[in-house]
């Protein structure tokens, strides 16, 4: 009983310091308020739980090299920004060596991204009353020509927060949003232009 106990003592004193230093992350102010440079302070104070949450538990279907290595790609942007898409979330954007010269040319015509080409977006919320909320991370990546046409040859992944790989309904949270809206330029949703790495 009294092992019983102290192991559930030691439990709740983990998750209260886990809630304390998500806690300190808090910017205080709606998401909406924040500036790039303050959207950058939240990012650095959850960045290492962010990233070593992803990597936890097996990624079945996900390849899990891109889910541990996409921090030694190529970033594209500079500070974490909220575009608009993405459940209204801050992103941050990484490409692998295959398509990173491509990607940031941020073309808006004549997109040639080659196949095998991965892009991992980072992503974390802050709520309207200041709570940082962490969010999935986003993979595409580029297939050969002609192996899932209905996406325009891009495979479409999401790892969440905990790290267990999400089935989500690839053709309408996925592809019917970057067909729709970025079918012009490659079906790629680049960072928001004013932290788009060399702009």
């Amino acid at each position: 009983m009294i092992k019983t106990l102290r192991t559930l003592a030691a439990a709740v004193s983990i998750l209260s310091i886990a809630s304390f230093a998500q806690a300190a992350c808090d910017p205080g102010k709606d998401g909406n308020d924040l500036t790039f440079d303050e959207a950058q302070v939240v990012y650095d104070c959850t960045a290492a739980d962010l990233h070593a949450g992803y990597k936890k538990g097996d990624k079945r279907w996900i390849p899990a090299e891109y889910v541990a290595d996409y921090r030694n790609w190529t970033p594209a942007n500079s500070l974490p920004a909220n575009p608009g898409f993405h459940g209204g979330r801050f992103l941050l954007t990484w490409v692998n060596a295959v398509g990173a010269s491509e990607y940031l040319k941020f073309a808006e015509e004549n997109v040639s991204i080659p196949a095998g080409t991965v892009i991992a977006k980072e992503s974390f919320a802050v709520t309207e009353v200041g709570k940082v909320e962490k969010g999935p991370l986003f993979i595409m990546e580029k297939v050969a020509a002609g192996v899932s046409p209905e996406t325009d040859d891009w495979y479409y992944m999401m790892v969440a927060p905990n790290g267990a790989p999400q089935a989500v309904p690839i053709m309408t949270a996925c592809s019917e949003c970057h067909q729709g809206n970025f079918g012009h330029q490659g079906g790629l949703g680049y960072p928001a232009e004013e932290v788009r790495v060399g702009q």
